[in-house]
């Protein structure tokens, strides 16, 4: 459902990161065990949602943050996000950035209303629809699903969504089971 030469979101970008999975026992947030880290990007458009990408990622660093952000972002962007260090130096690799500090909001949801609403979208999404039954290996998978959806939910043409699904399908090569589970999608 990712077309490779699918335009980078651009203007002002929320981005943040969040842990998808069932409830479990112990820590909660970054470094939760049995959940997985995804990143989050949202467009915003006149104070309105606009396009979105995600990814998972393997941790919240600047390793993994930068490449999710190069590839799906265009530089000269703003990116609105919070005061995660593993953001830190972005802005070397062509990018502006404005830090939504947590002492500064009311609630978690006022500092990046826009990337909560899509996680929160998500999460209800997965829940209502897979009835949570989505296994780790295979969340990327949900995730290019649930952005294609959401990126095509204003189309005036939505007979023409099963015709851009065929014609990715002859653009992107093959994948197998195994690059599925193993997250070889996007390279």
């Amino acid at each position: 459902m990712v077309i490779p030469s699918r335009e980078k979101l651009s203007g002002e970008i929320e981005v943040d990161e969040c842990y998808i999975g069932g409830k479990f026992e112990g820590k909660a947030g970054r470094g939760s065990e049995n959940k997985t880290l995804i990143a989050v990007a949202v467009e915003i458009k006149s104070k309105k949602l606009g396009r979105v990408r995600m990814s998972v990622m393997k941790d919240a660093s600047s390793d993994s943050f930068v490449p999710f952000i190069t590839r799906n972002i265009e530089k000269g962007s703003t990116l609105i996000t919070d005061g995660w260090r593993g953001l830190s130096g972005i802005e070397s690799h062509g990018y502006r950035r404005i830090v939504h500090k947590q002492s500064e909001a009311i609630n978690e949801d006022e500092m990046l209303p826009h990337v909560h609403l899509i996680v929160s979208l998500l999460k209800r999404w997965l829940l209502g629809t897979h009835q949570g039954a989505v296994e780790p290996k295979y969340l990327q998978s949900y995730l290019d699903e649930y952005v294609f959806r959401f990126n095509r939910r204003t189309s005036s043409k939505r007979g023409l969504l099963f015709y851009r699904l065929l014609e990715n399908a002859m653009i992107v090569s093959p994948s197998t089971l195994d690059d599925i589970k193993k997250g070889r999608l996007l390279e």
